[in-house]
């Protein structure tokens, strides 16, 4: 037995939840709802992937119920088509209510959303079935027989019964395919009767087996209600809708239209609807009928026809909020222009050639990115355009328009001459071959005949270099650019296109060198419509003043959040306080008397900060709003009040978390306050796009409103601190003192961790780490993993086996008479040259003897073999004795006896000092590092050791000498640092040693103060 509310329709077709325990299961439902809210109401997420490619009947969807302001699961029923659109019948499966929506705002249900249990389930009285009255106009007489319908006199008795009841229970019966069967129990004025047995009584119905029945009085239904009943009484204000009443709960369902049709009297359904829910469930809000069907009551059932064909008509029902289309901000865009951008949907109607956009396909570049969608329509008309993205790094999200715009108009608009019209610059070498590889990938090739072009430092390499007359696009290096234009600046006179890849990075590594391109290109080139083209993954200053400077009605596309802050200008204020006296230093920080009228959002942590600051905040303030993921259904409510306007003097404030103010679609906010301390600068500069609309607008050169941004730091806040203070430091924002300490402290510590890492490879090489902050490697000393064994003074006979790079090799230490591996070696050819045993196991880490041709090196195995099941397959080693890694086969892996096991490893790694890559590379150029190996691989050469760490040996210098035959004179016959030099692209590095040795010398001093 148990206790159940039932709005429903007839007596065969009910719609109902089953709550066996009191509460059990409604905070499971209420939790999905809120989730499912959370998630179709974020206006960031990109509707295009939310909905279905198709719709079938039966299939699984979420649907939007404006009178819940919720969105809900469904199941598709039925499909109407028409011409222009299509609307779709729906029945909510954890409602019991049946909607007919637009197919267009239908969207696809996670699995996550799906992992509970529909909650409604269709019910039948069991063991009656109806009757109709049969009326013979011919025989003048009337009697009752069996229908397969109910009639609608049936179903407004029930109306009514369970009106006047004070308690429902019902008994489970058996289950059928699609329905249960159930006996009803009503309790009227201390009464208790079977619905089942009253229907047959009152002739509605009959049983399918003879039954005794109790007659219940009519007289029942019209004694009024005593103050004493059980039975709640109506309430005035709307309660959440999320709240369930803790029972066996029964929800009347709308049935098929034909059946509406039978129900005598169609206007009681609604009316009485109305008043049924206030009665039977006060935690059940009030339904409001359609405007169409409140201006005059309905006679028939031919009413709700009428609004399901007004529904069908429409191609904008009521049912679904509706979406500005093209809204830049709903896939988290900030897009400034000077002229209208419409975005491109995809690659299939993005403008580009058939050629390029087969050829984007090829590199499986599919999907277009918000900053894609919105860059390339600018791009390929020819404006000059920002793009500020995650995948700057991608040459393809920016080649693809700019060679459609210059295939397509620049080439048939050139001025007579030679020279290329279009420069593409690039931070590296390596950036500059991607792109280079790219462009021959596309086959624009025989057009525009591309060229790289790196220049060194040599005095006449620039002079020596010819440009070929049908060059039109060079890819090259700021410097290297700068190098040519001192040269041939005459063949840049019809340049018009400059891109700026990863212009972030080329303004820090080349500063001078960009502000003489820009104003080369600025003053001294082609007097036709110029085109410049900065992408890059951060916004810097030096972006401000490019875009201030040289490019005139400019589009700027920013699709990074914590950048779109940057570029906005938002003034950054940090307060410092403990958690207890947090809600004492926020209010401090507001304004509630503003001479100009402020919106500000609040962003809390949970829904009980929320109450706990929404409650301070309200007793300062006039107008205070919230929200949190147990009020996802006043959101619309919410979005209506802060969207009015505002005026002189007014201080609205908004309460909410950061997962609710992503529904909220809040973008004009002036003051956003981080109550709650975001985990991470993406986190953070989310918050901040609710200021997106109020955000500086340099394509407009508009004066910028007032933005702040207020972060509340707190001891609880240790845990997140160094990656939004790093972010915070690019910003002009003073912070305390013991903030940055304390930051400061807590790198040392991530540092500390690194202590079984191996030293950084740059760090030893130049000096220098290239970013600490994203390299894996230890850049501390430490004594027991550094102390080295090696020499670090006087002169070494050295001989470089395998180059690593140009300035680092790894090879012996020879030592006078041969030493003991020259001995070794040759044992080890004549053990291998009677027999050669191969390996029976092959194990990581394992000792093993490897051959190459007719050499025999000891190897160790760095990772286990792969399949080694098979009787052929490779394994990975490191040759001890020469210093390099490979993967070998598997025969050539042979058993090495104990007695070749005893002598270390005798490969040293050794750098070159006082050298590294010009033009601010970090790893040298290939052509370089070949150079060098051709030169000293395999040659004996003397060095002069200046320091050591580890198994590394710094040497400076290290040259080549030669002996003069019958003479005790030698020659110096190559020195590697000058080598490197003459190539071009190499410079000295002076601070090179001193870095090493600070790095010592603090590792030292840190010892002694611990101690």
């Amino acid at each position: 037995e148990f206790r159940l509310s039932i709005p429903f329709l007839h007596p065969s077709c009910i719609w109902g939840r089953f709550v066996q325990d009191p509460g059990s299961g409604t905070d499971q439902y209420d939790q999905l709802q809120a989730q499912m809210n959370l998630f179709y109401k974020d206006v960031t997420r990109d509707l295009r992937q939310l909905k279905p490619t198709s719709l079938e009947e039966g299939q699984v969807c979420v649907v939007y119920w404006s009178w819940m302001k919720s969105w809900c699961r469904a199941v598709v029923e039925s499909i109407v088509m028409d011409s222009v659109s299509s609307q779709t019948r729906c029945l909510l499966v954890d409602q019991g209510e049946r909607l007919i929506v637009a197919s267009d705002h239908i969207r696809i249900a996670l699995p996550t959303f799906l992992q509970l249990p529909f909650w409604v389930r269709k019910f039948h009285l069991a063991g009656i079935k109806p009757t109709t009255l049969r009326v013979t106009v011919y025989e003048e007489s009337a009697k009752l027989v069996a229908s397969s319908k109910w009639d609608g006199s049936a179903t407004l008795y029930l109306h009514r019964l369970l009106q006047a009841s004070t308690m429902a229970e019902a008994v489970m019966l058996e289950s059928e395919s699609d329905s249960t069967s159930l006996e009803l129990y009503l309790t009227v004025w201390n009464v208790k009767i079977c619905v089942n047995d009253d229907l047959v009584a009152k002739k509605y119905a009959y049983y399918s087996g003879g039954q005794n029945t109790v007659m219940l009085s009519s007289s029942l239904f019209n004694q009024s209600i005593c103050s004493t009943s059980n039975k709640p009484a109506p309430q005035t204000s709307q309660p959440p809708p999320g709240k369930r009443h803790a029972a066996w709960r029964l929800i009347h369902s709308r049935i098929k239209h034909e059946d509406f049709t039978r129900i005598v009297g169609g206007s009681v359904y609604f009316c009485q609807r109305k008043k049924k829910m206030q009665i039977i469930d006060q935690n059940v809000a009030s339904p409001e009928l359609p405007p169409v069907l409140q201006k005059e009551p309905l006679q028939n059932s031919a009413g709700f026809i009428i609004y399901c064909l007004v529904c069908l008509l429409s191609h904008q029902p009521p049912d679904c909020p509706q979406v500005a289309p093209h809204d830049p901000s709903r896939s988290g865009a900030l897009v400034h222009s000077a002229l209208p951008v419409e975005p491109c949907s995809g690659l299939d109607d993005a403008p580009v050639t058939n050629t390029l956009r087969w050829a984007m396909k090829s590199k499986q570049y599919g999907a277009l990115s918000p900053a894609d969608r919105y860059s390339w329509t600018a791009v390929a008309r020819g404006c000059n355009t920002v793009i500020v993205s995650h995948n700057a790094d991608q040459p393809l999200a920016y080649l693809a328009p700019l060679l459609t715009h210059i295939l397509l108009n620049s080439i048939f608009s050139l001025t007579s001459g030679t020279g290329p019209i279009v420069v593409l610059l690039c931070q590296g070498w390596k950036k500059a071959q991607v792109v280079y590889g790219l462009l021959e990938d596309m086959k624009v090739a025989p057009v525009l005949h591309p060229l790289i072009l790196l220049l060194g430092v040599g005095k006449n390499e620039a002079k020596a270099v010819k440009i070929p007359k049908d060059c039109l696009l060079l890819v090259t290096t700021p410097f290297s650019l700068v190098r040519l234009l001192s040269s041939h600046c005459f063949l840049f006179l019809r340049l018009c296109h400059l891109v700026l890849d990863e212009a972030d990075r080329l303004f820090t590594v080349a500063p001078d060198q960009m502000a003489a391109i820009l104003e080369h290109f600025q003053k001294e080139t082609a007097s036709c419509s110029r085109q410049l083209v900065a992408v890059a993954k951060k916004w810097t200053g030096h972006m401000e003043g490019l875009v201030a400077n040289y490019m005139p009605y400019p589009c700027i596309v920013v699709t990074v959040p914590e950048e779109a802050v940057l570029y906005g200008n938002v003034q950054q204020v940090v307060l410092m306080t403990l958690e207890s006296s947090k809600i004492s230093v926020l209010l401090g920080a507001l304004d509630f008397n503003p001479v100009i009228g402020q919106k500000t959002v609040i962003v809390a942590d949970s829904a009980e900060e929320v109450e706990d600051v929404w409650k301070a905040v309200s007793s300062k303030s006039a107008f205070c709003l919230k929200t949190h993921e147990r009020l996802t259904h006043n959101f619309d409510f919410v979005i209506e009040q802060w969207g009015k306007a505002i005026g002189p003097g007014t201080h609205v404030i908004l309460v909410t978390t950061t997962q609710c103010l992503k529904s909220l679609g809040v973008r004009d906010a002036s003051c956003v306050v981080h109550y709650d301390f975001p985990a991470s600068p993406k986190l953070f500069g989310g918050r901040l796009s609710c200021m997106a609309k109020n955000f500086r607008n340099l394509s407009e050169r508009d004066q910028p409103r007032l933005t702040r941004s207020v972060l509340l730091i707190s001891e609880r806040n240790t845990s997140h601190m160094v990656g939004v203070v790093g972010y915070l430091e690019r910003t002009v924002a003073p912070l305390p003192p013991e903030l940055l300490s304390f930051v400061r402290g807590v790198q040392l510590a991530q540092e500390d961790h690194k202590a079984d890492r191996p030293l950084c490879s740059y760090l030893k090489s130049f000096g220098v780490c290239r970013d600490r902050s994203v390299c894996p490697n230890r850049h501390r000393f430490i004594p027991k993993l550094d102390e080295s064994l090696l020499p670090s003074s006087g002169l070494l006979e050295v001989l470089p086996l395998h180059v690593k790079t140009a300035s680092v090799f790894y090879g012996r230490l020879v030592e006078e008479g041969g030493g003991g591996f020259q001995s070794l070696a040759a044992e080890m050819s004549a053990f291998y040259a009677d027999k050669k045993p191969g390996a029976e196991e092959v194990l990581q880490g394992g000792l093993y003897a490897v051959q190459e041709h007719e050499v025999f090196h000891r190897s160790v195995v760095l990772s286990p073999p792969l399949r080694a099941d098979r009787l052929f397959f490779s394994v990975f080693v490191r040759f001890i004795d020469v210093g390099n890694k490979k993967e070998v086969k598997s025969h050539q892996v042979l058993q090495l006896p104990e007695r070749f096991c005893s002598l270390p490893g005798q490969a040293v790694e050794m750098v070159v000092c006082r050298v590294k890559p010009s033009d601010g590379e970090i790893d040298w150029h290939p052509e370089v590092t070949r150079a060098i190996s051709q030169k000293i691989q395999g040659l004996q050469h003397r060095a002069r050791a200046v320091f050591s760490l580890g198994n590394t040996v710094f040497v400076d210098p290290m040259v080549r000498l030669t002996q003069v035959p019958g003479m005790k004179t030698v020659i110096n016959e190559c020195s590697v640092q000058a080598e490197i030099l003459n190539t071009g692209m190499g410079v000295t590095n002076q601070e090179h040693l001193d870095l090493l040795r600070a790095l010592r010398r603090d590792a030292e001093e840190a010892g002694h103060t611990s101690k």
